[in-house]
């Protein structure tokens, strides 16, 4: 399996319990973008199941993940819903037939991935002609790194197209490259939304989260061609 970095339960107990604002925004993202039902789905980078209430509209759903401990803990949770499968696997190289899927979720998972071309052209194979791809990447030209950017408190450009490396195996990504990438395996880019928009811990810290999503939910879109979030997300549909 190719370098990428592995979670264990402290990805469930640690950081997502303290993180209420950023799951409220990205379920908005998801709401806004993904279809609200159809055949079969793929979520990459499923974890231990945060987003499985999303897909109620979808008739089997598959959560594939590289961590032996989250998936247990959704199979766990979900086992009882006939519709889950649970698959442990490497992302770069997806043990599905080809057109296997009408719709690819992948949701903090890009920034993990070694090789992103590699793993959008696998997205673009499994896809069914016409298929929707959600895909979220953490944005090397958020707005805090651009002010730090222009006030000489870090040495990387927020503008260039190169990953910018924050974590061992945790990668920050240009939006020029990343929607070039997707392009490349053979999508076409539809919406974009810009998230996470008030991730600044002073400030989620001390306002409720449910307020901050509130702020934000209007913001996503209109602000989402510019790609300032610290997520991005975008809708993609597969073209070839």
């Amino acid at each position: 399996m190719s370098d990428i970095a592995r979670y264990d339960l402290r990805y469930r107990d640690v950081f997502w319990t303290t993180r209420g604002y950023e799951d409220r925004c990205d379920r908005i993202a998801l709401r806004a973008l993904l279809p609200r039902a159809g055949g079969r789905l793929l979520e990459v980078g499923a974890g231990f199941g945060r987003l499985a209430d999303e897909y109620a509209g979808y008739e089997s759903v598959v959560l594939f993940d590289a961590s032996a401990e989250l998936l247990g803990a959704a199979r766990q949770r979900l086992a009882s819903d006939s519709r889950f499968e649970f698959i442990l696997g490497d992302a770069h190289h997806l043990p599905f037939a080809d057109g296997a899927f009408d719709t690819i979720v992948c949701v903090r998972a890009i920034h993990n991935f070694t090789d992103p071309a590699a793993v959008f052209a696998e997205f673009a194979r499994l896809l069914r002609p016409d298929g929707t791809l959600v895909v979220e990447f953490a944005n090397k030209r958020h707005l805090k790194a651009i002010a730090r950017w222009l006030l000489r408190r870090q040495d990387w450009s927020p503008f260039s197209d190169e990953p910018h490396e924050y974590l061992p195996l945790h990668f920050d990504r240009s939006p020029r490259a990343t929607t070039r990438l997707l392009e490349a395996a053979g999508f076409r880019i539809g919406q974009r939304r810009a998230v996470s928009l008030f991730r600044l811990g002073p400030l989620t810290r001390r306002v409720p989260a449910t307020l901050l999503a509130s702020l934000e939910r209007p913001l996503q879109g209109l602000l989402g061609p510019l790609a300032i979030g610290p997520s991005v997300y975008l809708r993609a549909r597969r073209t070839r």
